[in-house]
Formats: C-alpha cells, sequence, structure tokens
C-alpha cells in the first residue's frame, strides 16, 4: 500500500476495556506504518470496535460502519468487538464490511491485513467456554493525559441480563510481572494516572499460578512503583475487601473513588438478575466505605425497567440510592439481549416506563453529585489536566473524580495542577490556579 494512503481511523463504543483494546490497537497499527487519523477525515483503513451491551450501542456500531463508507466510499471496514463477537452474521450483511474479527483475534490484526483475502474475512473463536487469550498490552497513550492498564477480561458471573461473558469468554488475568512493568513504564513516560481496567476485575489472580488477587496487586503497585495516582476500575460489591478500603485510606497514590454497580435497590429484582447480594448487605458496604474514605466519590451502576420491575420495586431503588452517601450514578434502561436469560422473562417492562424510571434516577444522580461536589468548595484539589483550553477554561479531573475547570493553563493538559474551587455549575466545579 502506498504510504500516502495508509491512513486509518479507529471509532470505539463501549467500556474502558473497549477504549484501552482501540489504544493497543492504534500503537501496532503506527508502528507499522499507518497515520491515524479523525473519523470524520475519511480514512483508507477504518477500525470499528463495537459494543453489544444495549440494543442501541448495536444501532451505533452499525451507523458507525455506514457513515465510514459515506466518508470514504472506498475505504477498508474491519469490524470487531463485542457485537462482532456475538454476531458476526449480522455485521457480515453491512455492505462495505472487509473483516470481522473476534476480541481475541484483535491482537492479530496486523496479520490479518498483510494477508490477501479476495473476499470477506471472518475470524471470530467461539470462546465462550474457553479461557480465550490474556489481555492485550500497551506500551503508552497517544494525546491522552491519563493511561489505562488493562490487568483481566472476561466475567464468570453471568448476571442474567448481560451478553458480555458470551462475548468475553472466561476470566483471565494478567500476570503480576506484566501488569507492574506495564505501570511502571507508564509512570516513567511520565503518566501522572495509570487507570485498572478489566471486565471483572475483583476475580483478578484467582487463574493465575500462584493464585493471587487484586488487593495482592493493589499492595505491590503502591509499594514498588513511583506513580502519582492510582485509579482502578469497576468492583462487584461482593469483591470489595476491608483490606482494600484500608489501603486506600492509607494509601496517597489510590485515588478515593470506587465505581460499584449495584443494578437494583429491590431483593427480588436482584434474585431475577442473578445479583449474588441483598439491598442490605449493600447498604452497609456503602455506610462502610463512607466511614473509612469520607471523601471518596461513589458511583453506581442501575438498571432501570428489568422485566419484571415492578412500581414498588423500582420505588426501592430510588428509596435505597436515595438514602446513601453516594457521588454519582451511571443509570441504563434494561436492554433485551437475545441468548440471556432475562430476554426471555415474562412481563418485559415497556420502553417509555423504563424511559421515565431513568429520567427519575438520573435526576436523581444529579442531586447527589451537586451535594457531593459543593462540599469541596473553598477546597484547594489537586486535578491531572484533559482538557484543552475552550473559551479560556481548562478542565481536570480530581482524585475524586470531580471535574473541575479552571482558567487558563493551556500548556498543562498531561500533567498535574492544584486548583481553588471557588463554585459549582452545570459542567463541573469551577475554581483558579493555584
Amino acid at each position: 500500500m502506498d504510504q500516502v494512503k495508509r491512513t486509518v481511523a479507529i471509532a470505539t463504543l463501549g467500556c474502558k476495556t473497549n477504549q484501552f483494546e482501540s489504544a493497543a490497537m492504534e500503537e501496532r497499527l503506527r508502528e507499522a506504518g499507518y497515520q491515524v487519523i479523525p473519523f470524520e477525515e475519511g480514512a483508507d483503513l477504518v477500525v470499528v470496535n463495537t459494543c453489544t451491551v444495549t440494543a442501541a450501542t448495536d444501532s451505533q456500531s452499525r451507523n458507525l460502519i455506514r457513515r465510514a463508507r459515506r466518508l470514504n466510499f472506498d475505504c477498508r471496514v474491519i469490524v470487531t468487538g463485542c457485537y462482532a463477537q456475538i454476531d458476526p452474521s449480522a455485521i457480515s450483511s453491512i455492505p462495505g464490511v472487509a473483516m470481522v474479527i473476534g476480541n481475541d483475534e484483535k491482537k492479530d490484526l496486523l496479520r490479518y491485513l498483510a494477508e490477501e483475502h479476495e473476499a470477506q474475512f471472518v475470524a471470530v473463536d467461539n470462546h465462550s467456554h474457553s479461557r480465550g487469550q490474556l489481555p492485550l498490552s500497551l506500551s503508552s497513550f497517544t494525546e491522552r493525559s491519563r493511561a489505562f492498564v488493562q490487568i483481566q477480561s472476561g466475567c464468570d458471573a453471568f448476571c442474567s441480563y448481560c451478553i458480555i461473558p458470551y462475548a468475553r469468554g472466561s476470566s483471565r488475568s494478567l500476570p503480576t510481572s506484566d501488569v507492574l512493568r506495564q505501570i511502571a513504564g507508564l509512570a516513567e513516560r511520565g503518566f501522572p494516572e495509570v487507570v485498572l481496567t478489566g471486565i471483572h476485575m475483583g476475580a483478578y489472580g484467582r487463574d493465575l499460578e500462584p493464585e493471587t488477587n487484586l488487593l495482592e496487586l493493589v499492595r505491590r503497585i503502591e509499594d514498588e512503583i513511583e506513580l502519582p495516582r492510582l485509579r482502578l476500575g469497576s468492583l462487584e460489591p461482593t469483591e470489595i475487601p476491608d483490606g482494600l478500603l484500608s489501603l486506600m485510606s492509607d494509601s496517597d497514590k489510590i485515588c478515593p473513588h470506587l465505581h460499584i454497580p449495584l443494578q437494583a435497590g429491590d431483593n427480588e429484582v436482584l434474585r431475577r438478575m442473578n445479583r449474588h447480594y441483598d439491598t442490605a448487605f449493600f447498604h452497609q458496604l456503602i455506610e462502610r466505605i463512607h466511614r473509612k474514605l469520607p471523601e471518596a466519590a461513589i458511583g453506581l451502576d442501575v438498571i432501570a425497567g428489568f422485566p419484571g420491575e415492578s412500581e414498588v420495586e423500582f420505588e426501592n431503588t430510588r428509596r435505597l440510592i436515595e438514602n446513601l452517601p453516594i457521588s454519582h450514578l451511571h443509570v441504563f434502561p434494561y436492554s433485551r439481549r437475545p441468548g440471556t436469560p432475562a430476554a426471555s422473562m415474562p412481563d418485559q417492562v415497556p420502553g417509555d416506563v423504563a424511559r421515565q424510571r431513568c429520567a427519575i434516577l438520573r435526576s436523581l444522580g444529579e442531586r447527589k453529585n451537586r451535594s457531593f461536589a459543593e462540599q469541596f468548595i473553598g477546597r484547594v484539589l489537586e486535578v491531572v489536566v484533559e482538557g484543552g483550553n475552550r473559551g479560556g477554561w481548562g478542565r481536570g479531573l480530581a482524585r475524586n473524580y470531580l471535574t473541575v475547570q479552571f482558567r487558563g493553563g493551556s500548556k498543562l493538559q498531561g500533567r498535574r495542577a492544584w486548583v481553588k474551587v471557588e463554585g459549582w455549575s452545570p459542567a463541573g466545579l469551577r475554581g483558579s490556579l493555584i
């Protein structure tokens, strides 16, 4: 291929694991001589890294594929990710798709590109009952202030609504030595914050020899690597030991931020979801976290409109959240995924009802977030500067996951800064650099 035409754009939907894997593919493509350009510029090669957690993300994936062709009719479209893994035939039927590869096949993207394929090429391993491949590795992040390290992939939980175990396979962990090496390398390159990611991070280390766990990994990062900030990705409520909370409380390195999937605040709904805790356990957990880490951000995932969810059950969820000392919510309407037990459950909730319930929960989440944020007015917060300088305002992320805007700082992106917080706005806290 002519060097001038070796342009590539990567479009990514979904979770931080997908974002990490897109960054890893981008790094390999750059090393192979490709020029990475924005999606809207119509690249010769387009990689669409799909998500299938909801019907909406399936639709977004299809729209991105068609849009790539409108931008450059002659482009070569490669589709990967969870939607490609679960339903490669649906992806293959979209005009212009040259290649469909599964999640495990992402690591072989360059090899597939080098091969000559006269017809459409499909490589999707059915790993729903296998261990699958280890997570991809990444040595740097282009044009990003924070770096991500994927320590684990796959999931063995099989919540009744979730397609991800079928798309990602069984849980498998990156060896601790590999995780430490990646983080040390990113720290040496000057990244002020590293985020640990995974599909089911609390399962980290169970499949390794010798067996280990997330707490031991975080302890080793704390003890062995000079790193300003370490942030943890999503953790299941049953996999947050007191030892981890104590380590976070004593650490100047680990960010006081926990992302925890609640999913529902009613015991009967939790049972139908195949979630292995009840509301009393969850309430006690959040109160315990708040006592140990009183200024920590605690974000919850919640699903509205799960099959059979009555008005009473929904109100139980709303009331539980109202009474919890949390900082923000991620709210999703239930999405029926063929192949999951929930898809065939009776009493599917109408879409308009689910959307109304989402709106109620999102409004509650906004109030919780404002209340949490306003307690820091008058304080000095350390931020990692992320945004450009739109309208003269820079943007950074505080240790406890608050967005902080400030005047100036155009040359600070990717560095730490300290901001005196002076007020709140819907876009986040606002203050002045000091």
